[in-house]
C-alpha cells in the first residue's frame, strides 16, 4: 500500500480536517508514552482497576520493555494487527500474513496474546473465519458493527453452521476519539457521558467495553475520567477486569467474579509510541516481517 493511499485513508476518516488532526496528534506526543502509562498506571491501582491494551505489533518490538511494563503492572496486551491498516483493503492473503505476523511478534517479545481488535475496528465479513485458525479466544472489535453494538452480552458467531470457538465483545460506541477529536469535549463531560453509559449498563448484568485510546486518555488532562468511571461502575457492583479473564470466568461459572452485577472492560489501543511513528504511518508503509 502506497503512501498515497495511507493519506486517501486519513482523508476518508477527517476529511478537511485531516492537518488539524495531524496537530491534534503532534501536540498529544509532546507527552512521552512513559509517563502516559504511568499517568494510566497510578489511577488504575487507585481505583483497583485493570485495562487492556491491543498494540500494533509493529509499534511493540520498538519498546518491548514498555509492552512488557503494561503486563507486569496487571494489565493485558492485545493485538492491534502487525500495521496500523484497514483490513477492507487488503486481500484475504494480506489480512491473513498481518494478524498471524503481528501474533509471532508478541511470542517472540515474551507477550500471551489471547485478543485482537483490528485497526479502525475495520473488519470483513469473512474476519471471524480467520480468527478461527488462532488460539485468540475474544474478539473486541467487530462487535462495533452497528448490529452488535446493542448487545449486551458476549457472543459468538455461526461459521459454517457451527458456534465460532472466539468470544465476541460488544464495543460501546462512545469512543475518546469521538468525544474528545469529534465533538470537543473536556473531561468533565467525557467522565459524564462515559458513566451515563455504565449506568445504563448495570441492568443488564452483561458487560459494557469502552475503547479509550491511552494517547489521550493518558493525558493529565483526562486521566482522572478514568477515575471517574471507574469508581462511579465500582458503586454499582461491577468487576473492572481484562477481557481474558472476564471471557474465562464467565464460561466456567455463568457469573461475574465475586457476584458482581455486571462486567467493565476498559481497552484503548496503542497505534503509536511518538509522533514520527503516527507520521510514517500515514505517509509510508511499514513492512510486514
Amino acid at each position: 500500500m502506497s503512501g498515497l493511499n495511507y493519506l486517501g485513508q486519513l482523508g476518508r476518516k477527517w476529511g478537511r480536517s485531516a492537518p488539524r488532526q495531524l496537530y491534534r496528534m503532534l501536540k498529544l506526543h509532546r507527552t512521552s508514552f512513559n509517563t502516559i502509562l504511568q499517568n494510566m498506571f497510578t489511577v488504575l491501582e487507585e481505583t483497583s482497576g485493570r485495562f487492556t491494551f491491543p498494540t500494533i505489533a509493529a509499534i511493540a518490538k520498538m519498546r518491548p520493555e514498555l509492552v512488557k511494563e503494561i503486563v507486569m503492572e496487571g494489565h493485558e496486551v492485545a493485538s492491534h494487527g502487525f500495521n496500523h491498516v484497514r483490513y477492507t483493503s487488503l486481500s484475504k492473503q494480506a489480512r491473513r500474513h498481518d494478524l498471524l505476523s503481528s501474533l509471532q511478534v508478541f511470542k517472540e517479545i515474551g507477550i500471551e496474546i489471547t485478543g485482537f481488535r483490528a485497526p479502525y475496528d475495520n473488519y470483513t465479513d469473512d474476519m471471524p473465519l480467520l480468527l478461527e485458525e488462532t488460539d485468540l479466544i475474544w474478539d473486541g472489535g467487530f462487535g462495533y458493527r452497528v448490529e452488535h453494538r446493542d448487545k449486551t452480552h458476549f457472543f459468538h458467531e455461526s461459521l459454517n453452521g457451527q458456534q465460532s470457538r472466539v468470544t465476541y465483545i460488544p464495543l460501546n460506541s462512545w469512543s475518546d476519539d469521538v468525544m474528545i477529536d469529534r465533538k470537543g469535549m473536556g473531561p468533565d463531560l467525557v467522565t459524564k457521558i462515559l458513566k451515563q453509559e455504565v449506568t445504563k449498563a448495570a441492568p443488564t448484568g452483561g458487560l459494557i467495553m469502552f475503547d479509550l485510546h491511552p494517547i489521550r486518555m493518558g493525558q493529565k488532562k483526562y486521566v482522572g475520567c478514568l477515575k471517574g468511571v471507574i469508581e462511579h461502575a465500582h458503586n454499582l457492583d461491577a468487576w473492572c477486569t481484562t477481557p481474558t479473564e472476564a471471557v474465562k470466568y464467565w464460561k466456567t461459572h455463568g457469573k461475574w467474579k465475586s457476584d458482581s452485577k455486571f462486567c467493565l472492560l476498559l481497552t484503548g489501543d496503542i497505534d503509536n509510541w511518538v509522533f514520527s511513528d503516527y507520521l510514517r504511518r500515514v505517509l509510508w508503509r511499514r513492512k510486514t516481517r
